[in-house]
């Protein structure tokens, strides 16, 4: 009889649309059309020709297609007195994406896991001390970084635009990692230390194996928060290594007579696809890593 009952799953009920449903469901259509509009007002006016454009309806479909606007803004759309389009600055934000990624996430999973497990004498304080710096305002510390920079001879260069990204993202990437590893069994770490394992050889060959969720979630928050940066690529890039965003600016504040509206959309669809391609392709893995440990402790 047990077993019968065991077996026996319980019946759904079925879904009834009532008022209160069917309002939910109304007021998240609306939300995502009102969020998705300016999106594509820009998609359909980057494959409009200026004449289309200016006969003022912007909803409007493309009568006639076309992608110039796109190759424009891609490598002939003027930036300031140089007319090369945003290619060179989605290079320059490559390089400074990539770095500004890889050693956050090295360094804020090494600081929690030796904030969640070894836990140092003033460890508390340390760790006060970086969350203090997660609140205070990037321009209360330009100038006084600017300065630093300038004196160590990295000011206006890559390593220094990386520098900085990895200092601002010091406290966030602590706190991820060390609220994921106190939702880690302390007796595996014990187990680990019993079996004869250092502070590194537990890190690489048990910590970091099952630091997936997490490493991904970060490195979705990284890529996005430095690739979407403006006022410190602005500041800290120098001439040579200014990245997308700031190109972008360039282009919408470059007119030479007619101001190219298609263009200006095709440069800004270009400039936010790579974060835009993140979260479509990794979005499910970012709620699996918020969910496996993200935000507990």
């Amino acid at each position: 009889m047990t077993g019968n009952a065991a077996r026996v799953s319980p019946m759904r009920r079925p879904m009834r649309l009532n008022p209160a449903r069917i309002g939910v469901y109304a007021f998240l259509l609306s939300a995502s059309l009102f969020f998705l509009m300016p999106l594509y007002i820009m998609l359909v006016t980057s494959f409009k020709s200026m004449d289309e454009i200016r006969l003022g309806s912007i909803f409007a479909f493309p009568v006639s297609i076309t992608v110039e606007p796109w190759v424009a803004a891609w490598s002939s759309a003027c930036t300031g007195v140089s007319c090369d389009g945003i290619r060179g600055g989605f290079w320059n934000s490559m390089w400074i994406v990539i770095p500004s990624t890889l050693f956050p996430i090295l360094l804020g999973a090494l600081n929690g896991y030796a904030l969640s497990f070894w836990r140092p004498r003033g460890s508390q304080v340390l760790f006060g001390i970086l969350m203090m710096g997660a609140f205070i305002p990037v321009q209360v510390m330009m100038f006084p970084l600017v300065r630093i920079l300038a004196t160590m001879g990295l000011f206006g260069t890559l390593p220094g635009i990386v520098l900085i990204h990895v200092v601002f993202s010091m406290p966030v990437m602590t706190l991820l990692f060390r609220n994921y590893y106190l939702s880690i069994p302390q007796e595996l770490f014990k187990a680990a230390r019993i079996d004869g394992g250092g502070f590194f050889r537990i890190f690489v060959q048990l910590m970091l194996p099952m630091s997936t969720p997490i490493i991904i979630v970060a490195a979705i928050m990284q890529v996005t928060g430095v690739w979407n940066d403006y006022i410190l690529g602005l500041v800290f890039a120098g001439r040579d290594n200014l990245p997308m965003t700031v190109q972008l600016n360039n282009v919408i504040n470059t007119t030479t007579g007619t101001r190219l509206y298609n263009v200006n959309m095709a440069a800004t669809i270009l400039t936010s696809m790579v974060p835009l391609i993140i979260y479509f392709v990794s979005g499910r893995w970012f709620v699996r890593g918020i969910a496996a440990g993200a935000v507990k402790g």
